[in-house]
């Protein structure tokens, strides 16, 4: 078993962490974000952190595959509700459904990877450059909107 391993749990808190970050910050913004970044913000996270999440405690609990499943789903579903509420009940059931169907499937991905250390490598990557991701197309989103705000100049004189 490698080093990694050893530090799991960490692991799924730092998860938790990005997620809770990038919540708090699309939370402050949500009124000036369009629908589609939502709807998008939604399915990610929720679909993600279940992935994650399902695959970190397959590792950890291995012959607790229905509880893993349980705990993966709920938290997936959590996340995708928490972030498909930001904008209306329709994103908000989006965020749900890819949270559930990706929370039931998740451990049955973990248990196939077998400690696979660079499939858990792989699966935070996208993790994490998904919530960048997020982040970074509300950003861009916000700041175009202030562009287009900006009164246009005037070359009559």
């Amino acid at each position: 078993m490698t080093a990694l391993f050893k530090y799991l749990g960490f692991l799924l808190y730092a998860n938790m962490l990005a997620v809770g970050i990038a919540y708090i910050y699309l939370l402050k913004i949500r009124r000036r974000i369009g629908f589609h970044t939502v709807m998008n913000s939604a399915t990610i996270t929720g679909g993600f952190l279940a992935v994650v999440t399902g695959v970190i405690l397959i590792y950890q609990f291995p012959l607790h595959y229905v509880l893993v499943t349980i705990v993966t789903t709920v938290v997936g579903m959590g996340a995708g509700a928490l972030f498909g509420g930001l904008f209306d009940f329709k994103t908000l059931i989006t965020g749900y459904t890819n949270g559930l169907m990706m929370g039931l499937m998740s451990p049955m991905i973990g248990a196939v990877a077998k400690n696979s250390t660079l499939f858990l490598l792989f699966i935070e990557v996208l993790f994490i450059f998904s919530i960048f991701l997020v982040i970074c197309s509300s950003r861009k989103e916000l700041y175009a909107e202030d562009d287009n705000d900006s009164p246009e100049p005037s070359y009559d004189k």
